[in-house]
């Protein structure tokens, strides 16, 4: 996709399975604009998103915690067993053909209107975004005072 959006870089944490380097690097080791980065630490990897345009995952904990960041997520799969994120708009199943994840990322970034569109974190959610702010050292990192008996 980097060499589809000619304006797009990005990075990638990659896993730290021996079994799924090699063919990352192969593949991907030579993409330009594309910073292939080693597993991350929670609060970096927080960080790295909250820093990022758009999420694109096919990873279950980055679906249910990335719309507390308020950025379009665009999950890379064709179903999901953590439909939550999907069902309330904040996250958009792209599935896995280059050509459709393409398209969607490029009218996220050309339109706008249609990136503002995307719909902000529904409520439930709110208690992530609490904790995901707290861990990172944020405005909310206090914990929250008990609501009296």
């Amino acid at each position: 996709m980097s060499t589809r959006i000619q304006t797009l870089p990005s990075s990638t944490p990659y896993t730290s399975n021996p079994n799924v380097q090699e063919p990352v690097y192969r593949i991907l080791g030579n993409r330009p604009r594309l910073v292939l980065l080693p597993p991350l630490e929670y609060v970096p990897f927080v960080a790295l998103m909250q820093r990022a345009e758009l999420i694109l995952t096919d990873s279950g904990g980055i679906q249910e915690e990335a719309p507390s960041l308020r950025k379009p997520v665009l999950v890379m799969r064709d179903t999901t067993e953590r439909p939550e994120g999907v069902d309330a708009g904040v996250a958009r199943l792209v599935g896995t053909d280059e050509r459709r994840i393409t398209e969607t990322v490029a009218l996220l970034l050309r339109d706008r209107d249609t990136y503002a569109a995307w719909p902000p974190a529904p409520i439930r959610t709110a208690t992530a975004m609490r904790r995901t702010d707290r861990s990172a050292g944020g405005a909310n990192s206090r914990r929250p005072h008990a609501a009296p008996h």
